[in-house]
């Protein structure tokens, strides 16, 4: 059965004008095709979402554009930062904005030790009314939550799934085994879904789901339904777009996969650089071999 947040959860690039300024119509079609190719839910302001570079008004009507459009329930909200008041505020604005939940990441650069992400968590989870997920991910946060801290955090009534970017299926297991399943497990890498699905996973949070949604949600719904097989052939078949569109920092190369399939995207903001014209004949090369093509009806 798929998690309380559907089985997809999309990472949502946020769309730019070529000027840099915010593109609220750009977003609202990329969340509408989403949600018709594969998504479940979007998760709005992440990492793809090139959040560190938003303002705190433009998170307000980013939010506010995609519960227009996809209903709160389909919106997950990002709105942790490595500051515990700034993200409290956050919350508390996404819940305004008709947000349905929110995405959590660790505190990153000032490294709090375990004790100092419970409180973190734990005041954020407990300023709002929604049902939250944690995203750990030492890779990007230099802060790792540990299980016995997942699993302390797990009691919180508002906490009710993590986002996995550890890639460690034994520590996975542990927070399956431990809470009975009850704090539910979704994926933060693409390669990895199939493995934690293994594990007690329900899902996926997905960068590639832009790209190959329908995919992603078929291999979910095959190994649900004991066809292991098709889920195997799935994720052998996408491996090298799960793993090649990330040669480079995310999300440069999704954004360069965005305009060449012309869908809304636009630049990105710095620091962030676009892809050099040898890593746009790399996604180009990509799209083809996996038959990824542009969309009807719809350009950026």
């Amino acid at each position: 059965m798929p998690g309380r947040f559907g089985r997809v959860l999309t990472a949502m690039a946020t769309p730019f004008d070529q000027d840099g300024s915010l593109d609220l119509d750009g977003a609202q079609r990329l969340a509408q095709h989403l949600l018709a190719n594969g998504t479940d839910a979007l998760v709005i302001a992440g990492t793809t979402g090139e959040s560190p570079t938003l303002t705190f008004e433009e998170r307000q009507r980013l939010f506010t554009a995609i519960v227009e459009v996809a209903g709160g329930d389909r919106v997950m909200a990002g709105t942790s930062t490595y500051s515990t008041a700034e993200s409290v505020e956050l919350s508390e604005m996404a819940e305004k904005a008709g947000a349905g939940s929110l995405l959590l990441v660790t505190p990153y650069y000032n490294r709090p030790p375990q004790a100092g992400l419970i409180e973190h968590f734990t005041a954020i989870a407990g300023s709002v009314g929604l049902p939250c997920m944690l995203y750990n991910i030492p890779s990007r946060s230099a802060c790792l939550i540990e299980v016995d801290t997942v699993l302390r955090l797990a009691e919180h009534h508002n906490i009710v799934a993590i986002k996995d970017a550890v890639g460690d299926m034994a520590a996975a297991t542990r927070i399956w085994r431990e809470t009975g399943g009850s704090l539910e497990l979704y994926s933060g890498e693409d390669k990895n879904l199939l493995p934690l699905l293994s594990v007690g996973g329900v899902g996926v949070v997905s960068v590639l789901s832009h790209l190959v949604g329908p995919d992603i949600a078929e291999l979910i719904r095959a190994w649900e339904a004991g066809d292991t097989a098709t889920a195997l052939r799935l994720h052998a078949e996408n491996l090298d777009l799960f793993e090649g569109m990330f040669a480079t920092s995310s999300p440069i190369l999704l954004k360069a996969a965005l305009a060449q399939l012309g869908l809304p995207g636009g630049p990105l903001r710095p620091p962030l650089v676009p892809a050099t014209p040898a890593q746009e004949e790399f996604v180009r090369g990509l799209l083809d071999r996996h038959n990824v093509v542009r969309p009807a009806g719809l350009s950026g």
